[in-house]
């Protein structure tokens, strides 16, 4: 049971941290000489960062990416201390319902996340917003961590749910 207890809560990390590293890092679609996120543009030869902001076509659906990553990250800490909570307070063979709950909740949000910025980065990158062209490029690891952390947060939130507190 405690090797199964520290495999649960490995996981839960790497999902929090693949949902950290996704939010921050400038590698949702780059190209050969700029990377761009949802945040900013930066080009790779001289480091120069344009943040993203109201004068970029399709801005509404950079915020709504944003606010999604954003609160499937906070989503994902949270559910990780109810599950340290509820370690402790629930009585032997109950469920993991709460933690079950709140994990899923972070699955939905980074999954919406996902799904708009693979649905409008045509437009988003076609803004005369940006200083260079980026329209030529490709999904970078950033984005390709958002879906995998989608998949980990869902398989956790579905394990919270199966889990019983054992002694």
């Amino acid at each position: 049971m405690l090797i199964l207890l520290a495999f649960i809560i490995i996981f839960h990390i790497t999902s929090a941290a693949l949902l950290f590293i996704s939010t921050i890092d400038n590698a949702w679609w780059v190209g050969d000489n700029f990377s761009t996120d949802v945040w900013r543009a930066c080009t790779t030869n001289n480091s120069m960062c344009t943040p993203i902001t109201v004068q970029f076509r399709e801005y509404q659906s950079i915020q709504a990416v944003q606010a999604s990553m954003i609160l499937s990250t906070i989503f994902c800490c949270v559910a990780f201390l109810v599950f340290i909570l509820q370690l402790f307070r629930l009585k032997q063979g109950e469920r993991f319902v709460l933690t079950s709950i709140i994990q899923l909740l972070s699955c939905l949000c980074v999954m919406i996340a996902a799904s708009i910025y693979t649905d409008r980065h045509e437009e988003l990158h076609k803004s005369s917003g940006y200083t260079i062209e980026v329209s030529k490029g490709q999904y970078g690891y950033s984005f390709v961590l958002a879906w995998i952390a989608f998949a980990f947060t869902l398989i956790s939130g579905v394990m919270y749910l199966v889990l019983r507190k054992r002694k």
